[in-house]
Formats: C-alpha cells, structure tokens, sequence
C-alpha cells in the first residue's frame, strides 16, 4: 500500500538545473547528504526517500536573489527559477507539526544549489486533522460571542502601544468599549511588562469592560494578550478566564507552532492569532514562505483568528496578497477549520469599499487603531464611520456619496482622505 505522504511546493532559483536542484531538496531533507553513506540502501531509499512530484519551469534571470550559491563550472551567469513539488513519507516524521517544519522547512533553505527558495503551499493527509483539533471557535464562534452576523467585526487596538497605566488604560477601555465597539485588542508590544505586570492589567481591563456592560448591556470581546514562554501560557489564559475574560491574544512567531497548538489543548476561549515578524519569513520574494503554507500551519495549530494585514494599508504588501491571504484563511481545511481573517495597519472607514470590492465577503474583523481613536470625534464617531463605510461598501454606494448625510463618515473622509492626500 502507498504510504501516506506530504507535499511540498516551492519556488526555485539556482544556478544549476531545476531537477538538480529539486534532487538537492529532496536528497537533503530524506535520506541523503553531501556524499553516499553505506547505510543509504536501495531498499531504505525507497521507504524514506523524498519524491519528486513536477517540476515546472518559469523564467530565468542574470543575477542570484541570494548570495552564497555555488556556481558549476562554466556557468554562463543564468539563474533558472521554477516550482518543484517534492513528497515526504509521512512515516519519516508522523503528524507533528515541529518535526513536520523540520522536513519541509529546514536546512534546504542553506542549500548551496539554491540561490532562492519560497515554500508555497502544503498539502497534508488526514493524519494532522486527528492529531491537531484546529480552531475551536473559529469565525462562527466568534460571531456567536460578540454577537454580531450582518457585518464585519469591528475592533481597535489599545494605542499608545505601551506606556498606559491603570488609571489611564481603564478610561480608555471602558471609552471604547461604549462607543459600539464589537472588539478590542492588546497590542502585540504589550503582554506582561514589568512596569504594569498582566495579572494587574487583567484586573483593570475586566473591570473597565464589566462597567462597560452594565451600561450598554453588551460585553465586547477583549484579546488579552498572554504571549509568553511555554510554562506561562496556562497561566496566563487561566488569569484571563478566571476574570470573565472571553479572548486571549498570542504572537505566533514568539511562541512558536508548538506553543500555539499547546494552548489550543486548554483554551477555553478563542485565539487571536498575531503574526509579528512574519515580514522577515516573506518580504523578499525568493526566500522564506507563502501565507498559502502559513496560515494552514495556523490554523492546524488552532488559531481562531489570524492577522493578514489590510488593503490600502501602511505596509509594504500589495492589495492582491492581502485578498489572497483572507481568502486562504476561509478555505476550508479538512473540510473545516476556517479562520476569521483580521484585517489591520493604516484601516479607517474609507478602507471597507476596497476591502469589500475585492474580497466579497463581511467574515472579516476589521481593525482601526488610528482610524478610530483618532476620529476628529472621537473613538465614538470613529466606530460609527466605519460600520458606515461597510454598510455603503455592501449596498453598493459610494463611500463619499453615502457621507453626504452621515456625519462620522463624512468627517473620517475629511480627516483621513486629507492626510492621505498629503502624503
């Protein structure tokens, strides 16, 4: 019987052939190395040995992505990029996300042969489904929670990022969570520092969210954020949930797959997932990994919600990655496992047209740090222009037509349009 196998897909640059280079993968991430070692029998090759799956051959350039590419002799200076898919024997290393990592993730990327190399997509048997639950809550759950099933969620993030005391944090949070915010989030630089340590800030922001509710009869859904090392983690969401609590926030990177998937075996609220420093795994274009891959790690880890950053934003990322990543997130994986894509960085109520234009959907949580605390009116207003801004996106009406009678949308438009244009 045919073993079950993953698959890998990369893209590819190298001074050498592309069957070259995708043996180098395949020899150096199964059963081979730099030169044959006895032990390596045909038999042993044919258990364990990774597999060519295609190879496809794209265009090829004058000069490598990456240094430290050996060249071959003679080398006439061109590089060949392509896509190759290589399959591993799921026997090698069994349904563990870490070791998984470790086979399609490790040291090829130090592959001489390679002058660039993009893992862009994963295709997993069933087995992962078994060993990892995957989100508990996912974008239904978190509807259920906050309540809201017409619209985008709409949240903010607590700015200034660090440096607020209780006093001041417990105003802001009891600000923003009247003024019709469905969600609010800590910021990824702030978790358990020193100067305001998180079983203090739990007890300030519990307080401010309950006084909230008992004014406006609605609980906003608050992400604590808990990241922290391993042995901190259940400690962490125990203090959250103990204080009524219903989201905890961790930073993916900083905890690691294993980290997040460790959590995902005692949440009993959902996770919102935060990909800082996931620019370094993917800003350069030949080196690193696809959100495609990213976020099915993720999810299988048991992110509920998982940043993609936002279209019209102040990042680098183009608008078509941004739609690419959202709609990764809500392919269903193992015929589940969706994620609430979180769209965030420079978001305001004029981002919701293209936001819906191009991505169709309202299972989204949309983020405004600035775009709502910095409303000309306040973070009140600012909530208000962006349910507007969604509410014309999904009529069909243009955003600055649909300002002419409403106020906060209108001067979002004044504001924000303005300084934009001033750029």
């Amino acid at each position: 019987m045919e073993a079950k196998r993953v698959i890998a897909t990369y893209s590819v640059e190298t001074p050498f052939t592309l069957e070259r280079a995708a043996a180098s993968i395949a020899g150096e991430q199964s059963t081979g190395t730099f030169t044959a070692v006895p032990g390596e029998t045909a038999s042993l090759k044919d258990r364990h040995g990774a597999r060519i799956e295609r190879i496809t051959p794209l265009e090829q350039v004058g000069q490598p992505s990456l240094p430290g590419a050996a060249v071959p002799r003679g080398h006439n200076g061109i590089y060949s990029r392509g896509e190759v898919a290589v399959s591993f024997p799921l026997h090698n290393f069994g349904p563990s996300i870490p070791n998984l990592m470790a086979c399609v993730a490790g040291n090829l990327y130090e592959l001489r042969e390679l002058s660039g190399l993009r893992l862009l997509e994963l295709e997993l048997p069933d087995d992962f489904k078994a060993r990892y639950p995957g989100p508990r809550h996912g974008i239904e759950g978190t509807r259920r929670l906050t309540g809201v099933y017409d619209r985008p969620i709409i949240g903010t993030i607590i700015k200034p990022s660090v440096g607020l005391g209780p006093a001041e944090l417990e105003s802001l949070v009891y600000e923003l969570a009247v003024s019709g915010l469905d969600f609010i989030k800590d910021d990824e630089l702030n978790a358990d520092p020193p100067y305001f340590p998180l079983k203090d800030k739990v007890a300030t922001v519990a307080r401010a969210i309950e006084r909230a509710a008992d004014a406006t009869g609605r609980k906003v859904m608050y992400a604590y954020n808990i990241t922290g090392d391993i042995d901190a983690l259940e400690r962490n969401h125990e203090l959250v949930v103990g204080a009524g609590g219903n989201c905890v926030m961790v930073s993916v990177n900083s905890v690691g797959l294993a980290g997040l998937a460790y959590l995902n075996t005692f949440s009993e609220v959902p996770i919102h997932g935060h990909r800082n420093q996931w620019g370094m795994l993917t800003r350069h274009g030949q080196l690193g990994m696809d959100f495609r891959a990213y976020q099915k790690l993720c999810r299988l880890a048991g992110a509920d919600h998982l940043h993609v950053n936002g279209l019209g934003g102040k990042f680098y990322e183009s608008d078509d990655s941004v739609v690419k990543s959202v709609q990764a997130c809500m392919q269903p994986l193992f015929g589940g496992y969706k994620a609430m894509p979180v769209l965030s960085s420079g978001q305001w109520a004029g981002t919701a047209a293209v936001t819906y234009e191009r991505t169709r959907t309202a299972d989204v949580m949309h983020l405004a740090g600035g775009g709502i605390l910095a409303h000309p009116d306040g973070p009140a207003a600012g909530v208000e222009s962006l349910k507007q801004g969604w509410e014309a996106a999904m009529r069909g009406i243009p955003a600055e037509e649909y300002a002419k009678e409403r106020v906060e949308l209108r001067r979002a438009f004044d504001k924000f349009l303005r300084e934009d244009r001033a750029q």
